[in-house]
């Protein structure tokens, strides 16, 4: 036994919050209704109040898997092994 205490990584680093980032922005895109609460511009005949959320689905799709390879990544980096 040593009396050394162990060392601990931080809990908020700059990976985790580029994690929160990636998460929180399409619920922030979603419940400012007010900048997307309109008919034009319209896109090959739907109003943009459809396209701009179905576009943010497909936004989301990707800011989900890019917060879980970081993930990923960061319990990687904190167990200390590259698998």
């Amino acid at each position: 036994m040593s009396d050394t205490p162990e060392v601990r990584p931080p809990a908020v680093t700059p990976m985790r919050v580029v994690i929160a980032l990636c998460l929180l922005a399409p619920f922030v895109a979603m419940l400012w209704v007010g900048s997307y609460a309109k008919a034009d511009p319209t896109f090959i005949g739907i109003p943009f109040f459809y396209w701009y959320q179905m576009l943010w689905v497909l936004i989301s799709t990707a800011l989900t898997m890019t917060a879980y390879q970081l993930w990923q990544r960061d319990q990687r980096a904190r167990r200390g092994g590259t698998k």
